[in-house]
């Protein structure tokens, strides 16, 4: 992607200009960020993909002040009649199962691929919605059916309403208001409040970002560093030197000290970290799986599958999980595959033996398709 190219999808302005002025700071409204968009989603294909187990879905529906959440998968008559108001039906992760959302979300790929996350679905009935909220991402709110109307504002006062099913501002200030119709979109910050609500049957997709915490991202690394060095033969500890004690429950303070060493000699380990980041960003969500397939004779090209998570350092290439050391020529190729999702045939063939072996096994694993199979 041409970072210094302007986008309508932004409103004109080139990817690194969003960045520098928008991105975490301040909201942008696009009117026709994509012209003439539509969902090719109907209310049906929704429901179908809420009635199926490993798809995340809710249904939200308000009664005046109370308001009611359910979890699917739902079958039909779990629902709302779409003509009843003040309900919604959330699907998370939609890019995985149409692609069309799967295009959506790869417009947005001037951001890293490590802070993207999915694309959720709301449809709602007339006066729907989820109540004044706020995210801790980056979050843009493409309008896809309809129209909703957004009031929005830098919310001071976070507090929230009590018995409530939904984290809803108790005393939301909105400064600024705007009705999208299809095709507009509302970039918004973190943090920044916004309440959203239906005016008529409406769809919005919602482009989200990952932002993992600190606690939670030290948690996952740690695990990995932890296992790695399980796996390693490493020193055993030794005391030849330790005395009789009369306080046999006190922990020796060699002990503490070997203890201390060992997890400072791991956190030292800088590829090692690297290594256990890539693999903790690219490992795939709980509710995805892949199919294996056959793998023709010669590869014409290939695809990187739209649940796969491909990322790379200067190192390693990531795939779902796992990692690979990658230098030289098929570094450069593996880094390619990473950052256009796809190879032709030419590409392929100036891969080294070893290269092609390893795409050919990702082939089969479902992560990649040969060119001309459904990938989506």
């Amino acid at each position: 992607m041409d970072i210094d190219h302007p986008l309508a999808l932004l409103g004109g302005l080139t990817p690194r200009r969003f960045m520098k002025r928008h991105w975490q700071k301040k909201p942008l409204l696009v009117r026709r960020a994509i012209e003439g968009f539509a969902s090719p989603l109907a209310r049906a294909d929704l429901l179908a993909l809420a009635s199926k187990e490993g798809v995340e879905s809710r249904a939200i529906v308000r009664d005046g002040e109370r308001w009611r959440v359910k979890h699917g998968p739902f079958s039909a008559r779990a629902l709302p009649a779409a003509s009843r108001r003040d309900w919604t039906l959330l699907v998370q992760g939609v890019d995985l199962h149409h692609p069309a959302a799967h295009d959506v979300l790869s417009r947005f790929r001037f951001v890293p691929d490590a802070r993207l996350d999915d694309v959720m679905i709301s449809w709602a009935s007339d006066g729907g919605g989820v109540g004044p909220h706020f995210d801790s991402y980056d979050v843009f709110l493409l309008q896809a059916q309809g129209r909703r109307r957004w009031r929005i504002g830098r919310q001071r006062d976070l507090s929230l309403r009590d018995g409530v099913p939904l984290k809803i501002l108790a005393n939301f200030e909105p400064e600024e208001e705007y009705v999208l119709e299809p095709g507009d979109m509302l970039y918004l910050p973190p943090r920044w409040a916004h309440d959203g609500v239906a005016e008529g049957e409406c769809q919005t997709w919602s482009i989200g970002f990952r932002a993992p915490a600190r606690g939670e991202l030290v948690r996952e690394l740690l695990q990995r560093v932890a296992d790695e060095a399980a796996e390693e033969t490493s020193p055993l500890y030794r005391d030849p030197a330790q005395e009789a004690v009369e306080s046999p429950a006190a922990i020796p303070p060699r002990l503490q000290a070997f203890a201390r060493d060992a997890v400072a000699a791991a956190l030292k380990d800088a590829p090692l970290l690297d290594r256990a980041l890539g693999e903790a960003l690219t490992e795939p969500k709980s509710n995805v799986w892949f199919e294996s397939s056959r793998v023709p004779a010669r590869l014409r090209g290939v695809l990187v599958d739209a649940k796969t998570r491909m990322m790379h350092d200067s190192r390693h290439v990531f795939v779902n999980g796992e990692s690979w050391r990658a230098s030289g020529r098929d570094a450069s190729l593996m880094r390619r595959l990473a950052d256009r999702r796809r190879l032709d045939a030419r590409e392929l063939a100036a891969a080294s033996d070893a290269a092609r072996a390893l795409i050919r096994a990702w082939c089969e694993a479902g992560w990649l398709h040969e060119t001309g199979e459904s990938h989506g």
